[in-house]
C-alpha cells in the first residue's frame, strides 16, 4: 500500500475527532460481531455495519478505498486480512475476522477482531482456534502497552513478538506480509508498525502519534497469496488465522486507546498502564 511516508502529528482536538470515530466504529463491531451466526453471511454482517456508522453520521473508510467493495474486510478461516463482504454462509468453527473503520470530521478509526463461532467446551470449535485468537489478542495489547512508554516504534513489535513467542503450545506464526500503520487524517499512513522486531529502532514516538496496531497470527506458516479478487489474502498452507486492531494514540498527556469503550483501561491496568482521557 503506497502512502506518504511524512509522520503526522495531531492536536488534541484532531484526536479527539479520531476517538470520536473509534467510539461509532467500535459500538459498529460490537454488532456485527453480535450478529455472526452459522447460517448468516458476511454479507449481512457487512450491511448489520453499514447501518450502524451512517445512523450516527460517520463515513465508511473501506468502501471504494482503491475499489473496495465492502463496508468491512470479512475473512474466514485461512483467509487473513481483506476479505470481501459477500454471499459467503458462516459455519459453526468458523474463525472470522471483521475488519471496519469509519471517519468524523475527515478524521479516521479502524479495527479488527477475530470472532469464533461456538466454543471448545461446547465441541463447536478447535480448542486450538481459541489459543490463536487469545494469543493475538493478547499480543496487540502487549503492543499497545509497550507504545505507552516507548520512545520508538520498534519497541512495539519487540513487546508483540516476545509474548508470542513465549507462550507455551505450538509456536504461531507472525505475519510479516501485512502490518500496522500510522493513522489520522488518513486510513494508512506512515509509519509502519512492525509485528515483530526487525533489529531497528524505527521512528522516534512524539505527542500527536496514532497508530493501529495490529497484529496477524497463523497456526502454520507465515508465507501468503493473494487471490483472484486481488483483495483477499490466504495463507499459503491453508492453515487458520487471527487478527486483532486497535486505533491508539499518545497525547500531551499519556496514552488512549480510541477503538475501546474505556480507552483500553480494563486491557491496560492489569499491564501496569493507565490510559489517559484525551485533553480538551
Amino acid at each position: 500500500m503506497m502512502f506518504s511516508r511524512r509522520i503526522e502529528l495531531k492536536s488534541n482536538e484532531q484526536l479527539r475527532h479520531m476517538d470520536a470515530a473509534g467510539s461509532i466504529l467500535s459500538a459498529a463491531l460490537d454488532r456485527a460481531a453480535a450478529a455472526a451466526k452459522p447460517g448468516v453471511t458476511t454479507g449481512e454482517l457487512n450491511d448489520v455495519f453499514a447501518e450502524y456508522i451512517t445512523a450516527q453520521g460517520a463515513k465508511p473508510n473501506f468502501l471504494n478505498y482503491h475499489g473496495f467493495p465492502g463496508y468491512i474486510c470479512a475473512s474466514v478461516n485461512d483467509e487473513v486480512v481483506h476479505g470481501i463482504p459477500g454471499d459467503r454462509v458462516l459455519e459453526p468453527g468458523d474463525v472470522l475476522k471483521i475488519d471496519g473503520g469509519c471517519i468524523i470530521e475527515g478524521w479516521h478509526a479502524d479495527s479488527a477482531r477475530t470472532v469464533i463461532l461456538g466454543s471448545s467446551e461446547e465441541g463447536t470449535a478447535d480448542p486450538e482456534d481459541e489459543r490463536l485468537s487469545e494469543i493475538t489478542r493478547a499480543a496487540m495489547w502487549r503492543g499497545i502497552a509497550a507504545f505507552a512508554t516507548a520512545k520508538h516504534i520498534g519497541e512495539i513489535g519487540e513487546a508483540i513478538e516476545d509474548y508470542v513467542q513465549s507462550q507455551p503450545g505450538k509456536p504461531l506464526g507472525i505475519l510479516e506480509d501485512y502490518v500496522g500503520h500510522g493513522i489520522g487524517s488518513a486510513m494508512h499512513m506512515a509509519p509502519d508498525v512492525f509485528n515483530y522486531s526487525t533489529g531497528m529502532k524505527g521512528a522516534k514516538i512524539k505527542p500527536g502519534l496514532a497508530l493501529a496496531i495490529e497484529p496477524m497470527l497463523t497456526r502454520g506458516g507465515i508465507e501468503t497469496n493473494l487471490l483472484e479478487d486481488n483483495w483477499t489474502v490466504v495463507t499459503a498452507d491453508k492453515t487458520r488465522a487471527s487478527q486483532w486492531e486497535h486505533s491508539v494514540c499518545r497525547h500531551s498527556d499519556g496514552l488512549w486507546v480510541l477503538t475501546a469503550a474505556d480507552g483500553g483501561a480494563s486491557e491496560l491496568e492489569p499491564l501496569g498502564v493507565t490510559p489517559v482521557p484525551i485533553p480538551a
